[in-house]
């Protein structure tokens, strides 16, 4: 359609348009959230990982962040290697750690240390938040982007 100056123009399906493609887009993020949520530790059910946590001290019994906690974790020695290696959710899977994760990766991590803190001793999804922040080298602008996501999602 050419472009008359004496015409109105009607943004309506320009925007109707948009919004279609918005809604394509999302789905892509909404389809991959969903794989991964299928997908989720599915490796901890299977050797050389299954053993190892079958063997494994309760984690749920422990305080995160204690030295119990990472001794129990410690224990566990290339199973969690093994885990990290195929787990992309996991900081650990990356060389520059949480920098090199994108924001489905994030997401998924935020939802796992959610579930992890439900798990634990006394768990508290705020306390891990901060734990994770030096843990991870985590910058105070992405904390803080973590830490609205945990609250909009009703984890804190």
């Amino acid at each position: 359609m050419t472009y008359d100056s004496n015409m109105t123009y009607d943004s309506k399906w320009d925007t109707v348009n948009h919004i279609k493609r918005v809604r394509e887009h999302i789905e892509v993020a909404r389809s991959e959230l969903q794989h991964r949520a299928l997908l989720h530790d599915w490796t901890k059910l299977h050797e050389p990982e299954k053993s190892a946590f079958d063997n494994a001290v309760g984690l749920k019994t422990l305080e995160y962040g204690t030295a119990e906690y990472d001794a129990a974790k410690n224990d566990l020695g290339s199973a969690l290697q093994h885990h990290y290696q195929r787990n992309r959710h996991h900081p650990e899977h990356f060389p520059n750690g949480i920098t090199d994760m994108n924001l489905i990766d994030m997401l998924e991590m935020l939802c796992d240390w959610k579930a992890a803190s439900e798990r634990m001793k006394d768990g508290d999804m705020q306390q891990s938040l901060r734990f994770n922040k030096e843990r991870f080298h985590i910058s105070d602008e992405l904390y803080a982007i973590l830490e609205r996501t945990a609250k909009d999602l009703g984890f804190i």
